[in-house]
């Protein structure tokens, strides 16, 4: 079995709280919107519009503000009031100035594992959001390098590893998105650990991959580096 000599961390939700900010915003949502139709109508019309347009918007918040304005547009039949507009664009720009709150244990487990492996902190979504949170947060200094992408897929993941290190056979991807952070990596042959977070975005659920050798779980990322000395004494 390969030693791991390259970890790769998502950072929305597992190095610090995301997801919590689009669900207030949607519950603002839902608010303007009360008027016009149910809740949870209109959250099955923004999650139906949110898949539509990950392929022109991409991951963040730029696209979900777009498409709460094209379901906000949809559900009035195109009677949606300027002012409705006006606070889905502040509630937009209040996320990308939302504060970073890190998540417990992350940056002990960072610390923990930067002298013995490299670490790669890959996230998807908007760039310049993103690298706004890295900076905020404190831990761009701990990380060998950061890939910004469109996308995770198994493609990607072996390019980065390979880039970044021995191969995917060498590496391990920890994060809290089944399917982007586990499933992806462990197709382009890694490691793929998932630690839950208290709050899911739809779009990235999977079923989890339990009888794959390499697919782990664990509650924390405290628990982060006992596993990986179990895997590399393995």
């Amino acid at each position: 079995m390969s030693h791991i000599t390259t970890i790769g961390f998502d950072a929305d939700d597992t190095l610090w709280h995301n997801e919590r900010f689009f669900r207030m915003t949607q519950a603002q949502f839902a608010a303007l919107l009360a008027d016009y139709t149910e809740s949870d109508q209109l959250m099955e019309r923004l999650l139906a519009a949110e898949r539509r347009n990950l392929g022109q918007y991409g991951f963040g918040v730029k696209g979900f503000v777009l498409s709460m304005i094209e379901t906000a547009i949809e559900v009035t039949e195109e009677r949606v009031p300027a002012r409705v507009i006006s606070e889905l664009l502040a509630a937009g720009q209040d996320m990308l100035r939302h504060p970073i709150e890190l998540l417990p244990q992350a940056r002990e487990a960072i610390a923990a594992l930067a002298p013995s492996h490299r670490l790669v902190l890959i996230t998807k979504g908007d760039l310049l959001d993103q690298e706004r949170k890295l900076a905020q947060s404190g831990l761009g200094e701990m990380f060998d390098a950061v890939e910004i992408v469109s996308d995770k897929t198994p493609q990607v993941y072996a390019t980065i590893f390979a880039r970044h290190g021995e191969g995917a056979e060498a590496a391990l991807m920890v994060g809290n998105s089944m399917r982007s952070d586990v499933i992806a990596p462990i197709m382009a042959g890694g490691w793929g650990v998932y630690v839950p977070h208290e709050v899911e975005w739809d779009i990235e659920r999977a079923e989890p991959p339990e009888a794959h050798p390499r697919y782990r779980k664990i509650p924390h990322l405290g628990l982060l580096p006992d596993l990986l000395g179990w895997i590399d004494g393995s």
